[in-house]
């Protein structure tokens, strides 16, 4: 049995519970509040916790659960997270509650960010702020050019892996996208799918690989279309994504 919930925090932050017959595993808990009041009143106790990167939405809340774990706390090789038990690279493979992940390293946003890829029950990523429905991350510690490998790296998971990312930013990413890819009925489509949730108040997350390949711009940037509109044509795909970025970045 696999369960993956969200533990809302902040305005827009997911906190993603994982469980299994095997125990519950937290990813990214940057507030304790919400998790403390879910934890009390479901009556489960807490085995590991998985931390994506540093930025203190997503490692807010360590110090308070640390001493109520059962387990470990798991990150990158960052001196910026204090509190971690085991510090993990790119290819390593970690257990908790009985799924296995192989740790894939997706500078960017971060220059320690990583990401939680399993396949034990079913295909799921667990990748913070590198890649959102319909969008990525900002670029703060990174190059352009290392944000666009760590795309790709993601890209080429399996397409029905279902990511679960950090933020709830769906539909001003779709925005965004609809604007530079007009066309894109696969796109429309989302957005229509992606409203009705919201005015639902459903979360829109989580995507796959295969959704983000059609709608999610940032991975389209092979597109000939895309380049056209931007004035790129004869640009490379980092250019392109490059500028793209900068766009976002004001948008």
């Amino acid at each position: 049995m696999l369960k993956i919930s969200h533990i809302q925090a902040y305005s827009d932050n997911y906190i993603w519970l994982i469980q299994t017959n095997e125990g519950n595993t937290l990813v990214d808990p940057g507030d304790a509040s919400p998790v403390l009041d879910f934890i009390q009143r479901e009556e489960i106790e807490i085995d590991d916790i998985l931390i994506t990167h540093h930025h203190f939405d997503h490692v807010g809340g360590l110090q308070s659960l640390k001493p109520l774990i059962k387990g470990s706390i798991i990150g990158p090789e960052s001196k910026n997270i204090d509190k971690l038990d085991y510090k993990v690279k790119d290819g390593e493979l970690i257990t908790t509650i009985g799924l296995e992940f192989s740790v894939i390293e997706i500078p960017g946003h971060t220059l320690d960010h990583i990401a939680f890829y399993s396949n034990t029950e079913k295909e799921v990523l667990f990748c913070g702020d590198t890649i959102f429905s319909g969008g990525c991350g900002r670029v703060f510690e990174g190059t352009h050019e290392e944000m666009f490998h760590s795309l790709n790296k993601i890209k080429n998971l399996p397409p029905d892996t279902k990511i679960y990312c950090g933020h709830e930013y769906t539909n001003s990413n779709l925005n965004f996208c609809l604007e530079h890819d007009p066309k894109n009925t696969h796109l429309k489509d989302k957005k229509i799918d992606i409203e009705k949730k919201l005015n639902s108040n459903q979360p829109t997350i989580p995507s796959t690989i295969a959704d983000e390949i059609k709608t999610n711009i940032f991975l389209r940037c092979d597109d000939p279309e895309i380049k056209q509109g931007l004035g790129l044509k004869d640009s490379s795909d980092v250019e392109v994504f490059s500028k793209l970025r900068d766009l976002k970045d004001s948008f």
